[in-house]
């Protein structure tokens, strides 16, 4: 008899059911998390760029983050790493910025010395820093000199008494490998000579190890992970820190403030610390990518880096997590291209 009783009910409320059904939808729909792009991402695939080769501190961080990335964005995609070196980062970069898609499915991560790179126009620069969508860093770099055992120097006083240069393996201009040598070469009077055109800091540890070059630049995140042996050896000895404090693993390490002799030292050595700093390892999206989709990444990136599974195998390889948002990030870089004019004409002479 239910349909008989329906036929009789005024129109209003024959359509009470269907009505109530619309507004329970909508309620759900409404209650949904606020990153509601999971249908996007699910059944997708994030493709991560690193910007230089397999086996550095770039590449090992990103394929970390790589492993738990997934369990923190809605839908879960699969997570692929693929590797582009060149000129420091500089091909990646372009890449993201020129080629790749702004759909939120592509990351770079390079040597963010190449925002210091664009300040100084570097040739061959065709991306804007302002334009990249900002996701975050997993560390924030305390960048040192290594030098090898070899030499016999084993502190900064030897180091600039000695009349011979000690060779330093680097990538390209824009990376910490090859910048801050090259100030500190000027800055502070210390007998370097810089090989660049390296891939990365692996195929400078192979060239260190063979005898082909004696030292390097390079932040103490990178060292400690990736050049381990090397360490607990003694094979290689850190002299100096390049950052405005001593990191707490090396608190009797003196910095390079401390051998500066003249203000335009100082100011060269905390603007180059700065590029190679906490803006150094940047996890970017293309310019143009939906802001519901960088908020989404972004969440998921400082998700990802505080994971305690993560956490365990960031500490079993010695890796070092320092994160720092998006928005802190993207305030670094924007700082960094505000230095004065005077100071970026000396760095541009020096890193010509």
């Amino acid at each position: 008899m239910p349909v008989r009783i329906l036929k009789r009910l005024p129109v209003s409320f024959r359509f009470l059911p269907t009505a109530c059904a619309v507004l329970l939808m909508a309620v759900a729909v409404s209650t949904q998390p606020a990153h509601g792009a999971a249908p996007f991402y699910e059944g997708k695939t994030i493709r991560i760029i690193v910007g230089t080769s397999p086996g550095g501190g770039y590449d090992t961080y990103t394929r970390l983050i790589a492993r738990h990335f997934s369990n923190h964005i809605p839908g879960k995609p699969a997570i692929i790493v693929d590797n582009m070196p060149g000129a420091g980062g500089l091909v990646s970069a372009n890449h993201l910025f020129k080629v790749a898609k702004p759909d939120g499915l592509t990351i770079g991560h390079f040597v963010g010395g190449q925002f210091l790179q664009q300040l100084l126009g570097k040739p061959g620069i065709e991306f804007d820093a302002l334009k990249f969508e900002y996701v975050g860093v997993p560390a924030q770099d305390n960048f040192v000199f290594g030098v090898a055992k070899t030499t016999g120097i084993t502190d900064s006083e030897q180091w600039l008494a000695s009349k011979t240069a000690v060779k330093f393996g680097a990538i390209a201009a824009g990376d910490g490998t090859y910048d801050i040598p090259k100030v500190a070469e000027v800055a502070l009077g210390l007998p370097i000579q810089v090989v660049s055109g390296y891939k990365g800091t692996a195929p400078i540890r192979l060239a260190f190890n063979s005898g082909e070059v004696e030292g390097l630049s390079n932040s103490w995140q990178s060292f400690r992970s990736t050049w381990r042996k090397e360490l607990d050896n003694g094979e290689v000895i850190i002299v100096l820190q390049v950052s405005a404090k001593p990191h707490p693993d090396l608190p009797k390490v003196p910095l390079t403030m401390s051998i500066a002799k003249t203000d335009e030292a100082r100011k060269l050595m905390q603007a180059v610390a700065q590029a190679h700093g906490a803006a150094v390892r940047p996890y970017v999206l293309p310019p143009g990518t939906p802001k519901d989709r960088v908020e989404i990444l972004r969440t998921a990136f400082m998700e990802t880096v505080k994971d305690p599974e993560l956490l365990k195998e960031a500490a079993k390889a010695n890796l070092e997590i320092n994160p720092g948002s998006g928005e802190d990030l993207e305030r670094n870089v924007k700082e960094l291209l505000r230095l004065d004019a005077p100071l970026v004409a000396r760095l541009k002479e020096i890193l010509k």
